[in-house]
């Protein structure tokens, strides 16, 4: 083609180009040119040298890369402030998250020591602080009260009718419990991690996410009211949990330990009135006050010199003892017991950790591999289930402190590693008299910004519905069927929403804005102008599968075209055009045969006899005049206005094209024909050689049949599947039975490269039939049949400008 194109006032300082061209300018290369074979990539990542050993040896282990470059006096004091700070807040969080999962509290000082250093070494984020969460705490308080109630401690003395608990052993049980669940969830982040599926987590959308942790913190207040009202309700599993536990505790009410509430409520007061005071003071305060230690060290004096728990029968921490645990293995034999809960965790806590640190690496400009993020996760809380620790993630409020304190590289996580270690050999015993009541209202009072996600609802209502409802769904399922089974829910329920706005995308006829060669939506952009002759159609989403179907009928819909009916008429049409041929084949013999006979019978006779003119009459009445089935036919065409117009003679190899047109008569003078128009129910042999031949639809209705060339704009699909493929050469062959053309435009190199796999192109369909835009699609349709078929249109816009590829 011409570098320059004129076509009426459309115009393109360019050649336009179809995908065929394209690659011939481009040069194009295939996926199999540029893909390495199997054996090849095979060798090469087996292949060892000094550089590659690096990068690999230094991926595995982050610490390498920023370790050797850590500037003691640059970073040194601003970690050290930082770890002190995030190590006093491990304290309490370990021993109050303790309670959330049903372990004594020594093991949540264990969990705040190990995974953490464990992460060091692995991780990828510098500011995120690991350790107990008080979801995932929920998260394995469920299995372990699950799995080891308290009905199944339970002795018996004798013929005494009482049993009392044996709380050592079913301690321990729960231990155990809690150390095979985290091992295993570690295990499955650090698979998921090596075969790198890092990406699962973007599954877990932030409504989903929110709603989850939400509903986590009411599961964690319930878990915390026996506490707080010094009662011991019954231990519920499974679905309705927690309405189940609430409704115990309600009936407990007047029973209610009132020095216990007594302690739990000025416990709550201070923290609240000290948490306030400290927002207010933090612009001023170089370090945040540690409200919750101080909670914890004032509870514990008071109770050890008032002796709470002989005087007044308030339940205490108990004993801690000093020193660290030795490692043991978990008894596997739970595995298969835990699994379902195992996988929660580690979704739930690699999309935390994995967010939050995502969030702390842009604001400070480095990043965070996804998938190694999972490894050093699993291996968190992996080795930790090794050391009897159960699982852990990053915390919100201790990422914070350690990123507000001026915390720059994980080596905070020594110094608060320290205070830690430092509790557990010598200062540990010091809290067995720390009332439960303490530690249930520093959970409680912690939550509050988890409750403040309730105002969510609220902002997704105005931004989003379809979030507003994966969140209430999220919500009501985690409510009502606990934190497993509601996890699993939400993320069917967030997938079906997937699916569901996939299946039913935004179907649009796309219009020229003037002056430009952009296409837009008509019915949402005004001034958007249809192209004479060309309807431009596109889906919001990519066709695959499971809106194939729904795109085929879209583009019927859109194009005002019921294609299949076209085609049964016009193949009914064809069929009677040919029984009139061979009827009139039929007369002309028998005509040709009368008049030989009468010939041969006038020169034996000069008289007809009256049999011969009654045979005569029956052949008129049989040829001259319609049949009944045609009168019937006719009738049934009478009313319709849709013009049938053969554009191509009939020849015996090849039957001829028809053009159909919409709209009272046709305008003959535009269709270069002038003459009478007869009837199909005409008897005269003239009709056969009409150009025009009127018919009707009947009950198929009345259709504006003024497009020559349909635009499939794809620019939206990111791949293309083999029901897809089908789809588009089902769409290529039925609209050709009606003479029209079909174009597709915007097509990724990944798109085309799946329709040459998929068998897409044949003779009749080829590359030409791809442009590298709408508008070249466009020109090129209106070059090839518009100015010819649909001269009497005049172009509307003018799209003098270029496009540079």
């Amino acid at each position: 083609m011409d570098s320059t194109r004129r076509l009426g006032k459309y115009r393109v300082e360019r050649e336009v180009l179809d995908e065929q061209r394209l690659e011939e300018i481009t040069q194009r290369t295939t996926h199999s040119d540029t893909q390495p074979s199997l054996t090849e990539r095979l060798k090469d990542y087996f292949r060892c040298t000094a550089p590659k050993l690096k990068r690999r040896v230094m991926s595995i282990l982050p610490v390498l890369y920023w370790l050797p470059k850590y500037s003691i006096w640059e970073y040194g004091m601003p970690d050290l402030i930082s770890g002190i700070s995030v190590g006093i807040m491990h304290l309490p969080q370990a021993l109050a998250y303790a309670l959330l999962a049903s372990v004594p509290p020594v093991f949540g000082l264990y969990t705040s020591l190990y995974p953490p250093l464990i992460y060091l070494f692995f991780g990828t984020s510098r500011h995120i602080s690991i350790g107990t969460f008080t979801v995932l705490s929920i998260m394995v308080g469920s299995v372990t009260e699950r799995l080891a109630p308290d009905s199944a401690f339970l002795i018996t003395n004798g013929t005494n009718v009482t049993a009392e608990l044996n709380i050592i052993a079913r301690d321990s049980y729960r231990v155990q419990v809690a150390a095979a669940t985290t091992l295993l969830g570690g295990l499955i982040q650090v698979l998921l991690g090596v075969v790198k599926f890092g990406f699962v987590g973007t599954y877990l959308s932030e409504p989903l996410v929110r709603a989850y942790t939400t509903a986590a913190a009411a599961h964690a207040v319930v878990a915390q009211l026996k506490h707080i009202f010094g009662v011991s309700p019954r231990r519920f599993s499974g679905p309705f949990l927690l309405l189940y536990t609430l409704k115990d505790v309600c009936m407990l009410l007047p029973d209610t330990h009132l020095p216990t509430l007594l302690v739990s409520a000025v416990s709550i007061v201070f923290l609240i009135a000290a948490k306030e005071l400290n927002s207010f003071l933090s612009p001023k305060l170089p370090v945040p006050i540690p409200v919750e230690l101080v909670t914890i060290v004032a509870g514990t004096f008071i109770s050890a010199y008032t002796h709470l728990n002989r005087n007044y029968t308030i339940s205490v921490v108990g004993e801690i003892p000093n020193g660290l645990s030795y490692p043991s293995v978990p008894d596997a034999s739970l595995f298969g017991e835990v699994i379902g809960d195992a996988f929660a965790l580690a979704m739930v806590g690699y999309a935390i950790s994995f967010s939050l640190g995502k969030t702390f690496a842009l604001k400070h400009g480095y990043n965070v591999d996804s998938n190694q993020e999972l490894v050093a996760l699993g291996l968190s809380n992996a080795v930790g289930g090794f050391f009897q620790c159960f699982s852990v993630c990053s915390s919100m409020s201790r990422s914070l402190i350690q990123e507000t304190t001026g915390g720059k590289t994980q080596m905070a996580t020594v110094a608060s590693a320290l205070i830690v270690l430092v509790t557990i050999l010598k200062l540990g015993s010091l809290f067995q008299e720390l009332p439960e009541a303490v530690l249930a209202a520093i959970v409680f009072v912690n939550l509050k910004g988890m409750f403040k996600q309730y105002s969510d609802i609220v902002t997704l209502w105005k931004r989003s519905k379809i979030d507003l409802v994966v969140w209430l769904v999220t919500w009501v399922s985690t409510m009502l069927f606990n934190l497993d089974l509601g996890l699993a829910a939400s993320i069917i329920f967030a997938l079906m929403t997937v699916i569901f706005r996939t299946q039913l995308p935004t179907y649009s006829v796309l219009g020229n804005v003037p002056g430009t060669e952009l296409y837009v939506d008509i019915e949402t952009h005004r001034k958007a102008r249809e192209i004479p002759g060309v309807t431009i159609f596109r889906s919001s989403a990519t066709v695959y599968f499971a809106n194939a179907d729904l795109y085929l009928e879209a583009l019927k819909e859109k194009s005002g075209l019921d294609i299949s009916k076209m085609i049964i008429y016009k193949k009914r049409q064809e069929a009677k055009q040919k029984r009139r041929e061979r009827r009139a084949e039929r007369r002309a013999r028998r005509h040709a045969k009368k008049e030989v006979c009468m010939h041969k019978q006038s020169l034996l006779s000069g008289a007809i006899s009256v049999e011969e003119e009654a045979g005569r009459w029956r052949d008129t009445c049989v040829d001259g005049i319609a049949t009944d089935e045609e009168e019937h036919d006719w009738n049934e065409r009478e009313n319709g206005t849709v013009f049938v117009v053969p554009i191509t003679p009939r020849t015996p190899d090849e039957p001829c094209r028809w053009e159909y047109l919409k709209g009272g008569e046709p305008d003959c003078q535009s269709l270069g024909w002038d003459g009478d128009t007869t009837t199909l129910g005409s008897s005269s042999e003239d009709t056969l050689s009409q150009d025009l031949e009127r018919v009707s639809l009947g009950s198929l209705g009345k259709w504006t049949w003024d497009i020559h060339s349909i635009v499939i704009d794809l620019s939206t699909a990111n791949f293309i599947d083999i029901v897809a493929i089908k789809t588009m050469k089902n769409i290529f062959q039925d609209f050709s039975e009606i003479d029209v053309d079909i174009y597709m435009a915007g097509c990724q190199p990944s798109v085309v490269e799946q329709l040459e796999l998929g068998d897409f192109f044949s003779e009749s369909v080829t590359k030409r039939h791809l442009f590298a835009s709408v508008h070249d699609a466009v020109l090129y349709c209106l070059d090839h049949r518009g100015a010819t078929s649909f001269s009497r249109y005049e172009p509307s816009v003018d799209t003098s400008s270029s496009t540079k590829l």
